[in-house]
């Protein structure tokens, strides 16, 4: 785990939470649903490539939306939505693997899994298509990345620097994302993409997160090199069918 510089006292807080988290008593096996062909149906239907994310709140929000995870999805979907992130984190994001469990039931698109995991029986706690590991704090992130892996999940392991796209890239990662937010300060700056994606192997799935609300944004992480957007605050912000259609570019509702 490099924590070699301070993150962000809020981060601090979700670390130590996720350290003492258990895991599941059962290991999972998953028949994981992939992203690519996802973003291919997607483009195929005039849509950007979009993980919605399904976010109760957040350390960098304010107030908190009650809204059953199921139909938040399902509005998501109508919007046009590529795919599915939801948070599991219950301490600081209100997540649940409970409602991931529910969505990943309800709709057909795939589902990240959006979580602080560190160990490999913190992969047990629920069935997902894909699994978030963030680089910077995982211990051995190829060790975690192949039993994940070997569970039937996919991969998408978040990055912030070049360095950490290569610790990706060496861990055997095919799905990598850039976040824009730096976890040291809690800032975002969609330059961070611009800068981190040229150094992503042209054969991997290329993600963009944080920070991205209009379309201005999403042309622009688009034309640095993205296949896809993760969207969480810009689209739980009020209709969340109709702000997922802006930022897909959907025009009618497609479930």
């Amino acid at each position: 785990m490099d924590e070699s510089a301070a993150v962000a006292p809020a981060v601090q807080s979700i670390l130590a939470a996720a350290r003492e988290r258990p895991g599941g008593t059962e290991r999972v096996s998953v028949d994981a649903r992939p992203i690519e062909p996802a973003f291919e149906r997607a483009l195929a239907g005039g849509r950007t490539p979009l993980i919605a994310e399904v976010k109760p709140t957040s350390p960098t929000t304010d107030g908190r939306r009650a809204d059953d995870p199921v139909a938040l999805a399902e509005a998501m979907v109508d919007g046009g939505a590529a795919a599915l992130s939801v948070l599991t984190e219950p301490e600081h994001f209100g997540g649940s693997p409970e409602h991931l469990r529910r969505v990943r039931e309800a709709v057909e698109v795939p589902v990240l899994r959006k979580d602080f995991v560190l160990t490999e029986a913190q992969l047990d706690t629920v069935a997902a298509d894909l699994v978030l590991l963030i680089a910077r704090f995982v211990d051995d992130l190829p060790a975690l990345t192949a039993v994940a892996q070997e569970r039937g999940f996919q991969v998408l392991v978040e990055t912030h620097t070049r360095a950490e796209v290569e610790a990706a890239v060496e861990a055997g990662a095919d799905v990598i994302g850039i976040n824009n937010r730096d976890l040291a300060a809690l800032e975002v700056d969609l330059g961070t993409f611009e800068r981190v994606a040229p150094a992503v192997p042209s054969d991997a799935t290329l993600i963009a997160e944080s920070g991205i609300g209009t379309r201005a944004d999403v042309e622009r992480m688009r034309g640095a090199g993205a296949d896809g957007l993760l969207v969480g605050s810009a689209i739980m912000d009020g209709d969340v069918t109709g702000n997922t259609r802006r930022l897909t570019g959907a025009t009618e509702p497609t479930s």
